[in-house]
C-alpha cells in the first residue's frame, strides 16, 4: 500500500470517526486540537487501525500520532507494501 493509499484510507476513517468533512482533512490535521476527539475517540480509532493494518501499536507510539500525516507516516513505516 502507498502512502496516498494509506492516507485516503484514513482520511474516510477520520471523516467518518469524527464526523468530519474530507476538505477539511490534510497532512496538519492536529487531531488534539483540530477534531473534536476526547482520549477515548483517539483510542477507539488507534485500536481500529491496529486491526485494520494487522499492527500492534504502542501507547507510546500512538502518543506520537497527532497529526495526520504523522499518523500516515507511521502506519506507512510500519506496513509499507506488505498491506493490500
Amino acid at each position: 500500500m502507498t502512502k496516498d493509499e494509506i492516507a485516503a484510507k484514513l482520511a474516510d476513517e477520520v471523516s467518518k470517526r469524527f464526523d468530519l468533512p474530507k476538505t477539511k482533512i490534510n497532512a496538519d490535521l492536529d487531531f488534539t486540537k483540530d477534531v473534536d476527539a476526547d482520549s477515548i475517540d483517539f483510542v477507539e480509532l488507534v485500536m481500529e487501525l491496529e486491526d485494520e493494518y494487522d499492527i500492534e501499536i504502542p501507547d507510546e507510539d500512538a502518543a506520537k500520532m497527532i497529526t495526520f500525516q504523522s499518523t500516515v507516516d507511521y502506519l506507512y513505516a510500519h506496513t509499507g507494501d506488505r498491506v493490500k
